[in-house]
């Protein structure tokens, strides 16, 4: 492919106002839960950073400071600092999300909302192309047809008329910012919160009054609905001390300290489970403390052939990314004990930089 004339293409093609955007690829995932994905056309996310780089500058002016998703110079650590010099023991906390938000988003209103600050006719007509655009009419499907088919319906983008955004593309996530901000605006400037933290349709009130957090979510109800066709998850509704403990961005953030959610605990302790499971059973599935020897004694045998390099490398990163996250949180017990008793083989191969165990490098004694 020569990019530099597909590029001179689309440059004509969009100054022509006769670009379309091409098939997308629709999958599903299961991690954290099961959700439709589509990626789009490679033509197409070239177009998509073109008008979010034109739209963004314009929308950060106008987005309220504790907004964390999607953002440059913001993200979930941003969001948990913040959260932690804000809370304290006196504190309520209302936490809730938008049911079924990706696909509930009303093109209608998100156009209109577009509108009132953009007047170059070029950038709305391919802001209009992009968010009219319907990907389950022009689709290829891929991975588990059946895991595809389980997506319950107002989880999908089947079916929808004139509602919803595509999860996975970068103009989906930027133009959820751009939806809820009227959201932010109000909670921030009708409401008077003051303790506001949003990351995406994670929805995060503090208060002293136990009563006024309950009033506000009444409030937010009622402008979901009307303003913005949205509602609130009615399962996850949680109103509780902040001394309970915050589950938010991936921490447990109690007033005097941070911990790690079970989930993500339980999740590298499958991987690294696994991981010796699969070496091990490779050179004696009925006797593991042979297996063992046989490694120990000559711990390059497990790569012999290229076995397990590809596994190797994509533990190594799994472990010194969850490691990553661990650092901003207490737990110096967690790290030091799954290293102790969970990673198994792994540590004839990697050791810990440090006694705090941030983070593991190559055994150099090997």
């Amino acid at each position: 492919m020569n990019f530099e004339s597909e590029l001179l293409k689309l440059e004509e093609e969009l100054k022509n106002r006769n670009y379309q955007p091409g098939r997308s690829v629709c999958f599903a995932i299961t991690d954290p839960k099961l959700r439709e994905v589509w990626a789009a056309d490679f033509r197409d996310r070239v177009v998509h950073h073109l008008l979010v780089g034109y739209l963004e500058p314009v929308w950060e002016r106008m987005f309220i400071f504790h907004s964390y998703a999607c953002r440059e110079r913001k993200g979930a650590h941003k969001a948990i600092l913040y959260l932690k010099k804000s809370i304290n023991p006196n504190l309520f906390f209302f936490q809730t999300d938008i049911q079924s938000f990706f696909v509930s988003i009303d093109k209608g209103i998100l156009f209109s909302l577009v509108k009132k600050h953009i007047k170059n006719p070029e950038i709305l007509w391919l802001t209009e192309k992009i968010i009219f655009h319907d990907p389950t009419k022009n689709y290829i499907a891929k991975g588990d047809p059946k895991l595809l088919q389980s997506v319950p319906p107002h989880k999908s983008l089947f079916g929808k008329v004139n509602c919803g955004l595509p999860i996975g593309n970068l103009t989906s996530q930027f133009f959820a910012n751009v939806y809820l901000n009227e959201l932010d605006q109000f909670i921030k400037h009708s409401l008077k919160c003051r303790y506001y933290f949003r990351y995406m349709d994670d929805l995060l009130l503090l208060h002293h009054s136990k009563e006024r957090l309950l009033k506000w979510r009444d409030d937010i109800k009622t402008f979901l609905e009307t303003d913005l066709k949205l509602k609130l998850h009615p399962k996850k509704q949680i109103l509780q001390p902040a001394t309970n403990g915050i589950n938010f961005c991936g921490y447990i953030i109690k007033p005097d300290y941070t911990l790690i959610r079970r989930r993500t605990v339980k999740k590298l302790k499958n991987k690294l489970w696994h991981f010796n499971q699969k070496v091990l059973n490779t050179f004696d599935p009925d006797d593991t403390s042979r297996a063992c020897d046989i490694i120990f004694n000559d711990p390059f045998k497990v790569f012999d052939n290229g076995r397990f390099t590809d596994d190797f490398r994509h533990i190594f990163s799994s472990i010194n990314s969850v490691y990553g996250f661990f650092k901003h949180a207490h737990c110096y017990n967690l790290r030091k004990t799954l290293y102790e008793k969970h990673f198994g083989i792994l540590k004839i191969y990697l050791r810990p930089v440090d006694k705090n165990y941030r983070y593991f490098t190559w055994n150099e004694k090997l």
